[in-house]
């Protein structure tokens, strides 16, 4: 097998994203091939040291891995669908934003053309591709992502999460929903503390303060949502309602927007007139639709 760094890869797609993951892997040493179909957005790369291929077969031919990064999985069937297309043989690595559906329709595409074929997503911007702040996750065969791996690394922290194809786009969405749930409660109380002259930056660390502490308590909750069991150690859903209607009240009283905690307390009235109201927060996992583990 020859040494990672002699590792020669093929990237197709020269969006911002891709351009940062060809120069990331050209700063690495390994020979890279690119594509897109603006040749100009191939120009620092080349003169880099990446060669343009003039077709996608040739750029296909070229590597023995291609990542794939385009608009999205229409395009990227759009691109390599043709009859004149030969995939038999190649390993492909998606790294174009998708859902879990289309990441696995992608996976049989690809193997019904002979392919190997990873799935990904890239929890990253495209200024910190090749550091460790890089995250890239990979779902597919643990084979194909053991055999370039070391290859991969050239990209950032890499991460290998299974078999199904689906879970890179899974992790993705999942990150996404935490990153806009964390913003929108620090803005929620930002607009509140503003109303007594107090600025952002002022409340920023505090608020960073408790998003570090409520991040320690995730372990714990998680071992209630496996077991199915939701005993209220630290406080009752029905005592985290009463808290709610504070809030509630507050933000209307001083003129901020009160829609996001009127929506958590909707699901909590739920789950309380469901009779959980005796259990643990990490109950309301049920308002979100998956079933209790008996």
């Amino acid at each position: 097998m020859n040494n990672k760094a002699e590792t020669p890869v093929t990237v197709i797609g020269l969006g911002l994203m891709g351009q940062a993951l060809a120069g990331a892997f050209l700063k690495a040493g390994h020979p890279t091939t690119v594509w897109n179909r603006t040749t100009s957005k191939a120009d620092q790369l080349v003169a880099d040291g990446a060669r343009l291929a003039p077709t996608i077969g040739d750029a296909l031919e070229a590597g023995s891995l291609t990542i794939i990064c385009v608009t999205d999985y229409q395009a990227m069937h759009e691109l390599l669908d043709g009859d004149d297309i030969e995939l038999d043989g190649t390993t492909l690595i998606n790294l174009t934003s998708g859902n879990s559906a289309q990441a696995r329709e992608a996976a049989h595409w690809a193997e019904q053309r002979g392919a190997h074929y990873l799935d990904g997503a890239i929890m990253a911007i495209p200024s910190v591709i090749g550091t460790a702040e890089a995250v890239i996750l990979h779902s597919g065969p643990q084979s194909d992502f053991e055999a370039h791996e070391s290859t991969l690394d050239a990209l950032g922290t890499v991460t290998y999460l299974g078999a199904d194809h689906g879970l890179a786009s899974l992790y993705d969405v999942a990150g996404l929903a935490m990153m806009w749930s964390v913003l929108n409660a620090w803005l929620q109380g930002t607009a509140l503390l503003r109303t007594a002259g107090v600025d952002a930056a002022t409340y920023a660390p505090f608020a960073q303060q408790i998003a570090t502490g409520v991040a320690e308590w995730l372990p714990g909750y998680a071992e209630q949502i496996d077991s199915g069991s939701f005993p209220a150690e630290v406080s009752a859903l029905e005592t985290d309602a009463r808290a709610m209607t504070h809030l509630i009240e507050e933000s209307e009283a001083v003129g901020v927007n009160a829609e996001l905690p009127k929506l958590i307390k909707a699901m909590a009235d739920r789950s309380i007139a469901a009779g959980h109201g005796g259990e643990q927060y990490p109950v309301l996992i049920e308002e979100f639709g998956t079933p209790r583990n008996d």
